[in-house]
Order: structure tokens, then sequence, then C-alpha cells
């Protein structure tokens, strides 16, 4: 038994829209949370979680739970956003390195890695926007960033 299935053919209830929109937010605060830490594996951690709040946008749009099941965000995302597969498996590939980082392993990622995903992070998030059709917004620098892991 799979664990959603594809929203059926009819508008989205508001309820949902809100929940990806607060997913969204999250995902701009993880950003700019990675945008400005100093530290590296923090860096990567932050701009993979923002990615991953962005994949649950997709899923409060396109997906109904169901009590069992696929629990993988990105398993899930690649059945139910095809064209964000590609996507998903990059993310799903980098979450073992997320669970070092923040486990403190400063050797779990360079700082090369960091910055890379924090730009296919930022990438990923306006992919995800245009997917959902929502205006893309960037937090100001000095607006609260909260831990969105």
């Amino acid at each position: 038994m799979t664990a959603v299935s594809p929203a059926p053919e009819v508008p989205t209830p508001p309820g949902l829209w809100t929940t990806a929109t607060d997913c969204l937010v999250q995902a701009q605060r993880a950003l700019l949370e990675a945008t400005t830490t100093t530290e590296h594996t923090r860096r990567y951690a932050c701009a993979h979680v923002a990615a991953l709040r962005a994949a649950a946008a997709v899923l409060a749009v396109r997906t109904r739970p169901h009590p069992r099941g696929q629990r993988n965000a990105w398993v899930l995302l690649a059945r139910v956003a095809p064209e964000l597969a590609e996507w998903a498996a990059f993310f799903s590939a980098g979450a073992p390195k997320r669970a070092a980082a923040e486990a403190g392993l400063s050797r779990a990622v360079t700082v090369r890695e960091a910055d890379d995903l924090l730009r296919d992070a930022e990438s990923f998030c306006e992919v995800v926007e245009g997917v959902l059709g929502v205006p893309h917004q960037h937090l100001l620098p000095g607006a609260p960033a909260r831990r969105a892991g």
C-alpha cells in the first residue's frame, strides 16, 4: 500500500494552500539561516531543510495522507510530482550528509558542498514556487530566522 495517493482533479481546499504557503515560508527562513551562518555544516543542513520544506509544500497540495505506508518525502515527491523526480533523487542522496552535518561531524561536508547545496536549494525552492504557481518572495535579511527542521 502506498502512503499517499495523488490528489483528485478538484480544486485544492484553501487550508492546504495555507499549509503549502507556510512550508514555503519555512523554506525561505531556512535559506536565510543557511545564507547567514558561517558554519559550513550548518549551512548544508539548513539548505537541505529548506529543500525539504519546499517538497512538503508540494506534498501538501498534491497528496492525501493514508494511515500507513511510505513516509519518505523524497520518494513521495517523485511519485506525486514526476516533474520534480530528479530533484527528489538529488536531495534524497544528500540526506545522510545532512544527518552527519546536524550531528556535528565537521568533515561530513566540505565548504564547497555546503555552498553548492545552498545554491541548489534556492533553485529548487524557485522551481517549486513555479510548479505551485505562487509568487516568489525572499525574506528580508533582517527578518527573524527560526530553525525550520
